[in-house]
């Protein structure tokens, strides 16, 4: 009997020994955008803390949100970009984040612990951070590429990728005509869209797409696309004869975030999976792979001046400031869905 209490102690004493998330078993259900994460980190985090992660993909913010919202408890978390969450929050569709057992989001970027798409800080923790910008061949423009006026120029007829998003296309010409990348005018929008239809109409666009580009840019298969920054510089090491410019006029900053969707069935293992996300080592993991900006000060540190001399990923401030955050437009969506399908069927 005797030895079947000092069994039974050593047993309880090795199991207080493992990591409380080792003990956790279960599943996480992660809805994530395509290429954005390093698979090992998920080999990883299965190993460490013994949680399957059945893993999802979407490609537009727009696509994701339907999935939450027909599918309850389908997903435990989901990584929406800022006007996304923003819209999300608004909808009840996110369940405030225990940070408590989130412990590692501390090592969030001060600037962006307090986002207005987020303003209690409650409901995300932010993944990765980027901007807009055109990814160009350098060997085969003709001039400096500064404003967003290169995609419309016709000397590069049927050399241009343009993105199949319409916050980010319209948002882009937006811009280039002196407007805010979140107008509600009916009449901005609309100058918007008739740029997008003159440049289409004219044979400038060579295709709308969105994972495809970086790997048609790295092929030579156009010279110009508009391209988020970390698909910029993931074709940029494939290709030295690549560069990447956020033009003069303005773009869009943007972030990415992890929340956890209010029906989740698993939301104590998906607060496990973001914070194993925002450990520093991880986080590197992640930036390296993804190429994209790390709001994580730690992976930041482990990085150093490899990352923060590389102004793809890590931009000025002066560029930062001319830019500006998606908001939700919901109260105007279907302005831009009407006058998107306009661009999208012109002939």
């Amino acid at each position: 009997m005797k030895k079947l209490a000092t069994l039974l102690l050593s047993a309880l004493l090795l199991l207080s020994a493992l990591p409380a998330l080792a003990q956790g078993g279960g599943v996480v259900n992660v809805f994530n955008w395509e290429d954005y994460i390093n698979e090992d980190v998920i080999a990883m985090f299965e190993e460490e803390t013994g949680i399957k992660v059945n893993y999802m993909r979407f490609t537009l913010n727009e696509d994701m949100m339907v999935q939450v919202r027909t599918s309850p408890g389908a997903f435990d978390v989901v990584f929406p970009s800022d006007y996304a969450i923003e819209r999300m929050i608004a909808e009840d569709l996110l369940q405030p984040i225990d940070f408590a057992k989130v412990p590692n989001a501390e090592n969030t970027l001060d600037w962006l612990k307090n986002p207005d798409y987020d303003p209690e800080n409650r409901y995300s923790v932010p993944y990765m951070w980027g901007t807009v910008g055109i990814l160009y061949d350098t060997t085969r423009v003709k001039g400096p590429v500064d404003s967003w006026g290169a995609l419309f120029d016709e000397q590069y007829k049927g050399e241009v990728f343009m993105m199949d998003s319409p916050r980010d296309t319209l948002g882009v010409a937006l811009k280039y005509l002196g407007y805010s990348v979140n107008s509600k005018n009916p009449q901005e929008i609309q100058a918007a869209a008739n740029l997008l239809i003159g440049q289409k109409q004219k044979g400038i666009v060579k295709a709308y797409q969105v994972d495809e580009t970086k790997d048609k840019m790295v092929a030579g298969e156009g010279i110009l696309a508009l391209v988020w920054s970390g698909d910029a510089q993931y074709a940029i090491n494939l290709n030295p004869d690549l560069a990447y410019v956020v033009p003069r006029e303005g773009s869009n900053v943007w972030v990415d975030g992890m929340v956890i969707p209010a029906q989740a069935k698993n939301p104590e293992n998906a607060q496990a999976f973001i914070d194993f996300l925002c450990r520093p080592d991880i986080a590197q993991l992640n930036c390296e792979y993804i190429e994209y900006s790390s709001p994580n000060a730690g992976a930041i540190a482990l990085m150093g001046e490899e990352y923060t001399t590389n102004e793809n990923l890590n931009p000025s401030q002066e560029t930062i400031d001319n830019c500006e955050f998606f908001h939700d437009n919901n109260d105007v969506k279907v302005l831009y869905d009407t006058f998107w399908g306009m661009v999208k069927n012109a002939k």
